[in-house]
C-alpha cells in the first residue's frame, strides 16, 4: 500500500490579509522558527509519506525559498520527494489558458497530473491552516480497514475559548463514526464538530471525483462531493484528541501563538519524539541577554540581542529589544528592529519592521495591533 499526499498552500489566503499579501498562507511563520506549512509536511513525513505535491496559486516565491528541494524534511529524492505544483487549471476542455483556480476542487483539478502520475493507493488532503500533530498511518490505516469511501479528520470542540471568524465544515457524526451531516458555518462556542480538512480518499476516487468535476462543472468540494454523497456512499470521521488549533484570522493567529507559552501545549505538539516537526534549518548565533535584561514566559530564537524586558512574547531570529524597551504580550517576526524606551503591548510585526525609540503602541488581545512587512514606526 502506498500513500501521497496533496497540501494546499494559499487555499485560506483571505483569511488573513493582513500577512499574506506577499506570501502564502503556508509560508506565514509560527512558533519563533517555524512556517504553518512545516506541520502538515512533518505530519505526511513522520507517517512515511514521501511524494508529496503542493498545490500554489501566488505569492509562493517565500514558500519555494524556505522548502528549497526538500532535504530538511527529507524529500530530496529521485523518486517521489516534494514538488510544487503549478496553479493553472487545464483539466477540463473550457478551462482557458491560464486560469487560476478558485475553489478547492478547481485546485485538485489543476493537479490532476500529479494525481494520476504519482502512483499511489491513497491521497492525503490538507489544508496549511491548522497547527496540529498527527499520525497519519493511523488514520489511513482506519481508512483502509474500514472501507469508507473517504475518512475525514475530525476535532470536537468544547473550551470556549475556540473562535472561528470563518465558515468551517461542522459535522454530525453517526454510528460507527460515519459522517451524517455537513454544513458550512461559524459554530458557537460549545460542543461542535468540526473538520480539520485532513482527508484520506483512494487514489481511483478522486480521479473519478475530478472526471465528474470536470464534466458537470462543480464548483465545491465541501458541497458538491462529500455532502452529496453522505447518504450513497460511507464517509467516516476520524476523532483526533490531541491539541488542534485553527486559524483563520489574524486575532486567531495571535491566539494561537500565544498558547505556545503553555508548557503543556508545546509538549502535546513538539514533544513527541516520534512524530517531530521539522523546518528549514538556519545556522545563526545565540541570543545575547544584555546587562539588566529581563525576559519572563517567552519563547526566543536565536540570534536576538535582548537588553530591555521581554514578557509573555514570540520572537522571531534576530529581534533586537532596545535598552529601557518593555515589551509584553507581543509577536514580534525575523529581523524585527525594537529601538530604546519603547513600550509595546499586543502587537505583531511582519518581518523587517522597525520601531523607532521612545514609541508606545498597544492593541488587545481580540484585536492586535499588526505592522506590515519593512514597515518603520
Amino acid at each position: 500500500m502506498t500513500v501521497a499526499g496533496l497540501i494546499f498552500s494559499n487555499i485560506h489566503d483571505a483569511n488573513i490579509p493582513e500577512m499574506t499579501r506577499r506570501r502564502t498562507i503556508a509560508s506565514i511563520p509560527y512558533g519563533c522558527r517555524y512556517r504553518l506549512v512545516d506541520f502538515p509536511l512533518s505530519n505526511m513525513v513522520n507517517s512515511d509519506i514521501t511524494n508529496v505535491g503542493i498545490i500554489t496559486h501566488y505569492n509562493y516565491q517565500s514558500l519555494m525559498d524556505h522548502i528549497g528541494n526538500g532535504k530538511d524534511w527529507d524529500l530530496a529524492r529521485r523518486s517521489g520527494g516534494i514538488k510544487l505544483l503549478p496553479p493553472f487549471v487545464a483539466a477540463y476542455e473550457n478551462a482557458g489558458a491560464n486560469k487560476l483556480y478558485e475553489n478547492r476542487l478547481e485546485a485538485l483539478m489543476g493537479a490532476v497530473n500529479f494525481v494520476n502520475r504519482c502512483g499511489a493507493d491513497y491521497i492525503v488532503l490538507s489544508d496549511c491552516d491548522a497547527i496540529i500533530n498527527i499520525d497519519l498511518g493511523a488514520v489511513v490505516e482506519d481508512h483502509v480497514k474500514s472501507g469508507a469511501y473517504m475518512t475525514i479528520v475530525t476535532k470536537k470542540l468544547l473550551d470556549e475559548s475556540y473562535h472561528f471568524s470563518q465558515p468551517v465544515a461542522v459535522l454530525k457524526i453517526g454510528e460507527d463514526n460515519r459522517i451524517t451531516d455537513l454544513e458550512d458555518r461559524c459554530p458557537e462556542a460549545g460542543n461542535v464538530t468540526v473538520s480539520t480538512n485532513i482527508m484520506v480518499i483512494s487514489r481511483t476516487d478522486l480521479q473519478i471525483v475530478l472526471q465528474e468535476a470536470a464534466a458537470r462543472g462543480l464548483k465545491s468540494f465541501h458541497k458538491d462531493v462529500i455532502a452529496k454523497n453522505l447518504k450513497k456512499k460511507v464517509i467516516r470521521a476520524y476523532p483526533f484528541d490531541g491539541w488542534y488549533s485553527p486559524i483563520s484570522s489574524l486575532e486567531e493567529y495571535f491566539e494561537s501563538s500565544m498558547r505556545l507559552l503553555d508548557a503543556d501545549v508545546r509538549r502535546d505538539l513538539f514533544g513527541n519524539a516520534d512524530r517531530q516537526i521539522y523546518t528549514k534549518i538556519r545556522n545563526s548565533s545565540p541570543t545575547k541577554y544584555a546587562e539588566g535584561a529581563e525576559v519572563k514566559n517567552s519563547l526566543l530564537a536565536d540570534g536576538c540581542v535582548i537588553e530591555g524586558t521581554v514578557e509573555n512574547c514570540i520572537l522571531f531570529r534576530n529581534v533586537h529589544i532596545g535598552k529601557g524597551t518593555v515589551v509584553k504580550n507581543c509577536i514580534l517576526l525575523q529581523d524585527t528592529y525594537v529601538g530604546s524606551n519603547v513600550q509595546l503591548n499586543c502587537v505583531i510585526t511582519d518581518k523587517n519592521v522597525v520601531i523607532k525609540d521612545d514609541r508606545m503602541l498597544s492593541g488587545h488581545q481580540t484585536m492586535p495591533f499588526f505592522i506590515g512587512k519593512g514597515e518603520m514606526v
